[in-house]
C-alpha cells in the first residue's frame, strides 16, 4: 500500500519515503531539473577552474608550440601543408585549447570527445588527415603540461586521451587523407 501524501497540518502517519522521490510509477526526478528537460548543465566548477583560465589566458602561445612540436614530429606534415593550410591548423588549435579547458574545468572529457566527434568530418572535408589531428593533440598535450602541475594534468590527459580515440577511430574509415603504402594502393586500385 502506497501511503498517500498529507497537507501540512493534517493528522495522519508520516509518510515513509522522503519528500522529493515522486509517488510510485513515477520517474524520480532529484537527478535532473525536470524529467522533459535532461539532465543537469554540467557544473565548470567540479573540475580545476583555475588551471582552465589559465590555459585561456595562453591558448594562442600553447597553440604556437603544439603546432611546432607537431610539425617537429611529423616532417611529412611540413611537406603536406603551404602557409594557409598551417594557418588553418593554428586557428584549429585555438578551439581544441577551448576544449581542453572545458575537460578541465568540469573534470569530464565529454567536452573533447564530443569536439572530436563533431569536427572529424569536417577535417575529411578540408582534407585534413586524422594523423595531423592527432598530432596536434599531442603536441598540445606537451604544449599544456608545461603550464599544469601534476593534479592538474590528470583531466587534461583524460580529455586529450578521449580526443585522441576518436580520431583514431575515423582514421580507420576510407577517404581519410592519410598517406597510404604505395604498394598496398596498387594492390587495391588493382594495378
Amino acid at each position: 500500500m502506497v501511503p498517500v501524501a498529507r497537507r501540512a497540518g493534517q493528522p495522519g502517519p508520516a509518510p515513509s519515503r522522503p519528500a522529493g522521490t515522486g509517488a510510485v510509477g513515477t520517474l524520480d526526478s532529484m537527478l535532473v531539473s525536470h524529467p522533459a528537460l535532461g539532465a543537469m548543465p554540467p557544473d565548470m566548477t567540479a573540475g580545476l577552474p583555475d588551471a582552465a583560465a589559465r590555459l585561456l589566458a595562453a591558448r594562442a602561445r600553447l597553440g604556437e608550440k603544439a603546432l611546432r612540436d607537431a610539425l617537429a614530429a611529423s616532417p611529412q606534415m611540413r611537406a603536406r601543408w603551404d602557409e594557409t593550410g598551417l594557418r588553418n591548423l593554428l586557428r584549429d588549435t585555438e578551439v581544441m585549447v577551448e576544449r581542453i579547458a572545458k575537460a578541465v574545468a568540469s573534470g569530464d572529457p565529454i567536452w573533447t570527445r564530443e569536439w572530436a566527434d563533431w569536427v572529424a568530418p569536417v577535417y575529411r572535408r578540408r582534407r585534413v588527415p586524422m594523423d595531423d589531428a592527432i598530432a596536434l593533440m599531442e603536441g598540445l598535450r606537451g604544449a599544456c603540461a608545461a603550464m599544469l602541475d601534476e593534479a592538474e594534468r590528470e583531466p587534461m590527459n583524460a580529455g586529450i586521451d578521449a580526443a585522441v580515440a576518436v580520431f583514431r577511430y575515423y582514421r580507420r574509415f576510407s577517404g581519410d587523407a592519410r598517406v597510404r603504402n604505395p604498394i598496398l594502393d596498387a594492390i587495391y586500385k588493382g594495378a
